[in-house]
């Protein structure tokens, strides 16, 4: 049995993990973290979690008595949580903020299963994909294998409004958010920074990343007037035949085990409340339209992350997230 720690749980990501580590055949909740609710029943704070267990949240952090802890922190606070407190070499950490995301000083690996499954299973430190960078590199990811991003490629993305943390804002106020529509960070959202070293991970040349005499990912994010969901559109110039580039990404994808290429057109609802992410291609005279959809919460976020942690223990990647999507 894998013993956890979660901090930042109160959050509506320690929320999503909690109710899948509930459900976990090999994970048990040793700690649930929250300075703030203290004392409080977690199903106080995460109200669908009535009825499902009666554990509450707690100031303490015994390390000591886990395996691996995941941090379900803010961006910005895992690497300053780190030099403030001192974890145990024995127990693994899963970082789900962007921290650590970036190679560098440090041995985080990148947990994006779809390329990195092998250092994932030696991992003892991980840093959990960001929501975005998942569904666009997934939709790009066969394309930089084949070696045809070079040119600058158009994505729009929407997401639904627990992308945005569970603090509210101007712009996640529901009377806000209700039948609108807008675009933040245009061209300068985050998670580009993970999206090219992905990219270029995997194709060599050309070299991507916006600079002189590189290629740009023009990313378009867009707030959208639903709860949760990403819904991603790539367009990549090309001449490769069609069904050349539709072949390839079915063999990409062929052994991953979320991540599924679909011959049809495909919508966001069959990817909500999963761990599931679809791609489909669509070619049109030297263009090919790639899209893609995750539950931004899930496969974008806790989904991913306990996916990871099967893969550093052991486990089957699947144990715990065999979940079905709603049919309407």
């Amino acid at each position: 049995m894998i013993r956890v720690g979660i901090l930042g749980a109160a959050g509506y990501t320690g929320g999503e993990l909690i109710r899948l580590l509930l459900n976990h055949p090999e994970a048990e909740i040793v700690f649930a973290n929250s300075e703030s609710n203290a004392g409080n029943l977690v199903s106080d704070v995460h109200e669908g979690l009535i009825g499902e267990t009666d554990i509450r949240f707690t100031d303490k952090m015994p390390f000591e008595a886990v395996d691996v802890v995941f941090f379900c922190f803010g961006h910005g606070k895992s690497e300053q949580f780190l030099k403030e407190h001192s974890i145990p070499a024995k127990v693994k950490i899963i970082d789900l903020a962007q921290d650590f995301r970036i190679k560098g000083d440090h041995d985080y690996i990148y947990g994006l299963p779809e390329i990195n499954k092998n250092e994932i299973v030696q991992a003892q430190h991980l840093a959990n994909p960001g929501c975005f960078a998942t569904a666009i590199q997934l939709a790009l990811l066969p394309a930089a294998k084949l070696g045809l991003l070079t040119q600058d490629v158009s994505v729009n993305a929407i997401t639904g409004s627990t992308g945005a943390g569970q603090k509210p804002g101007a712009t996640t106020h529901f009377s806000w958010r209700n039948n609108n529509l807008s675009i933040y960070k245009a061209f300068t959202h985050q998670h580009l920074a993970e999206i090219y070293q992905s990219l270029n991970q995997l194709q060599d040349s050309p070299s991507l990343g916006g600079g002189k005499g590189e290629v740009s990912v023009d990313f378009i994010p867009y707030r959208g007037d639903f709860a949760r969901g990403i819904f991603c559109t790539a367009v990549i110039k090309t001449e490769r035949e069609g069904s050349d580039v539709a072949a390839a990404y079915k063999t990409f994808y062929q052994d991953a085990a979320f991540t599924h290429y679909s011959d049809k057109p495909i919508d966001l609802k069959q990817v909500v409340n999963t761990n599931k992410a679809l791609v489909h291609i669509d070619c049109f005279d030297g263009k090919v339209l790639v899209t893609s959809a995750i539950d931004n919460l899930l496969k974008g976020a806790v989904g991913q992350a306990v996916q990871n942690m099967n893969l550093m223990f052991g486990l089957d990647e699947t144990a715990g997230l065999k979940l079905k999507a709603s049919a309407f």
